[in-house]
């Protein structure tokens, strides 16, 4: 009986913070904030995002009272990508999250209010309005003392200020005591920790070991066939020795250039890196990409309008004499324009920078970082080098396939500033004249051997590939990863989409349900909201929910501008943002317990509107 008993509070403690979780919370309570002053000029925003919850990356908003206080660009920590049939990539955040925010502030001014808005989403459905809390700065607090990295050589351990940090300033918190739930642990906070409190040599060799790690995301990816097109640049005739000293070099530029513009935002608040990612930044460093795959294609002298533009390619990319300043620069370009990661060992760094001013240490370590990311491109430098072949055209074949590599790089750079379409045509264009070149089109000789065999394949599947991609971005699809799905959609049995009528208010809904006779359905919608566009998508354009939709009377609460009368619509049903459908009588009166909040399949919500009819 004991045992029983125990199974039975085992099974109930499992299942009550699901039932807990069934239902969305209040934005303040999901997206809890607090601020600090880190000095006179540097604000600091922290996000508490409740598990289950997350916030969009580009949807934070800062003013200010009074009003001659302004704010710079802020620096945050990198997201998650994630990619949605409707928005295409977007940053999420959850956990906590750390933002740094200059102030520009008048002279003599020691306090002032914020007001941080943000937005996000429940896993479980909802999408919330734009959301804005307040906090109370106070710029007149201490700032950080520095600790110096001479006093950490000499004393052992980095940064032992003892100067007390400002106190956060926080929103109350709720009475109830029902906080947003559980909070990952904050790696970058950590991180500025054993900063300032570890000897010098283990914050090197830690650091060193955070770029090992970050040597194996995407962060370095797009670096490997730049340094590789460099090394088959070289020629048969580079030997292993100097394709390690072209890596080394290239390495170096790359470590270096972490290490001074990491220094430079932690004292100025802004990314170099994230300053460099505009459309015409972007556009003239992958049009340089471009130039340089030309070289690997045998058109270089073609491409180039002018003898300055051929000694720079030539120097950077593959010169003949190797020059070793070409490939330093190759590898500064690379680590400002390629990888503009901002990963949690980087985030440390700048916090530890940015509140103590020990700039020397921080530097010293990002140094270190860089180091170890480039550990890696050292080997895979070297081993280009042994994959080039002795002699013959097979060494041309491998110079086109980095050249290859180059355009790709060149494109995924671009494609965060260009049209979903001009992505899409571009992977199409890339795809199908790398089938030309491995001779998709081209008939096999009668004698061809197992490998001539097996590029052909390859290029007979690039080809399809890429005519796929090309008739779904004409067709009007932008997802190169599901390029025919809208084909799929089309050929279905066409479906009358539901119409509904727009109400912007409590009031011309309630004069609505007054002059109706039918059963009523209110669905709150926004553009913004992702589990709108999937019911719309793929729940009401079923056949079998659009007949019975057809029965009632359907009204659309439209909340994407956030006005004061779409708020008081929404705490009117105690929603806090779409989606959300609620059922009402042919008398005016809500049917209790067959709200939908989130997206739901059209099966289920065909048995729901059989009851609500």
């Amino acid at each position: 009986m004991h045992r029983l008993f125990l199974l039975l509070a085992l099974i109930a403690s499992l299942l009550l913070p699901a039932a807990a979780r069934a239902n969305p919370i209040e934005p303040e309570k999901a997206f809890a904030m607090r601020a600090q002053a880190l000095d006179a000029q540097t604000i600091e925003v922290v996000f508490e995002i409740a598990k289950d919850y997350y916030l969009y990356g580009d949807k934070f908003r800062f003013e200010a009272e009074p009003a001659g206080v302004g704010f710079g660009a802020m620096e945050k920590p990198a997201g998650k990508k994630h990619k949605d049939d409707f928005f295409g990539e977007v940053e999420t955040h959850r956990g906590e999250l750390r933002i740094l925010v200059p102030v520009q502030a008048p002279a003599g001014t020691t306090r002032f209010e914020l007001f941080a808005t943000s937005q996000g989403c429940w896993d479980g459905g909802i999408c919330y309005p734009p959301t804005t809390q307040q906090a109370s700065i106070d710029l007149a607090a201490p700032p950080k003392k520095a600790g110096g990295f001479l006093d950490s050589v000499l004393g052992g351990r980095a940064g032992t200020g003892s100067a007390a940090s400002p106190t956060p300033v926080a929103l109350a918190a709720p009475e109830d005591g029902s906080g947003g739930g559980a909070v990952s642990s904050d790696e970058s906070g950590d991180i500025a920790r054993l900063l300032s409190g570890a000897s010098v040599p283990i914050i090197l060799l830690s650091f060193f070991g955070f770029g090992l790690l970050l040597a194996f995301t995407p962060c370095t990816f797009p670096m490997i066939p730049i340094l590789s097109g460099i090394i088959v640049g070289q020629g048969n005739k580079v030997s292993h020795t100097r394709a390690f000293v072209l890596s080394l070099a290239y390495v170096l530029g790359m470590a270096v250039t972490y290490a001074l513009a990491g220094v430079a935002a932690g004292m100025t608040g802004t990314m170099l890196s994230a300053a460099l990612q505009n459309v015409w930044v972007l556009s003239a460093f992958a049009l340089m990409f471009v130039l340089l795959s030309l070289s690997m294609f045998g058109f270089y002298e073609l491409q180039l309008p002018s003898t300055l533009q051929s000694k720079l390619a030539d120097t950077a990319s593959h010169g003949k004499g190797g020059h070793l300043g070409g490939v330093t620069l190759m590898g500064v370009l690379s680590a400002l324009i390629v990888g503009p990661c901002v990963a949690a060992p980087l985030a440390g760094a700048l916090l530890y920078i940015a509140q103590t001013g020990d700039a020397v240490l921080g530097g010293w370590a990002l140094f270190a970082m860089g180091l170890g990311m480039g550990a890696p491109l050292l080997a895979v430098g070297v081993a280009s080098r042994s994959l080039l072949p002795k002699v013959g055209p097979w060494m041309e074949g491998v110079k086109k396939a980095f050249g290859v590599m180059l355009l790709a790089v060149a494109l995924w750079m671009i494609t965060p500033v260009i049209p979903p379409l001009a992505t899409m045509l571009g992977w199409a264009a890339l795809l199908l004249f790398s089938a030309i070149f491995l001779h998709a089109i081209d008939p096999l000789p009668p004698q061809a051997r197992g490998w001539q065999r097996f590029w052909k394949g390859v290029g007979v599947v690039l080809l399809l590939a890429g005519a796929a991609i090309l008739v779904g971005a004409l067709a009007g699809s932008r997802d190169p990863l599901q390029p025919l799905s809208v084909l799929r959609a089309q050929a279905a049995a066409p479906v009358d989409v539901p119409q509904f009528e727009k109400v912007d208010s409590i009031a011309e809904l309630e004069a609505r349900l007054a002059t109706t006779d039918r059963p009523v359905l209110l669905d709150f919608y926004a553009d913004w909201c992702v589990s709108c566009k999937e019911m719309e998508r793929f729940t009401f354009s079923d056949a079998a929910v659009a007949a019975r939709m057809s029965r009632m009377l359907l009204l659309k609460a439209d909340v994407t501008a956030n006005t004061d009368e779409h708020k008081a619509l929404l705490k009117r049903f105690g929603l806090f943002g779409p989606p959300g459908i609620l059922f009402f009588d042919a008398a005016g009166k809500e049917r209790e317990g067959l709200r939908v909040v989130g997206f739901m399949k059209a099966a289920p919500f065909a048995t729901v509107l059989d009851r609500a009819l």
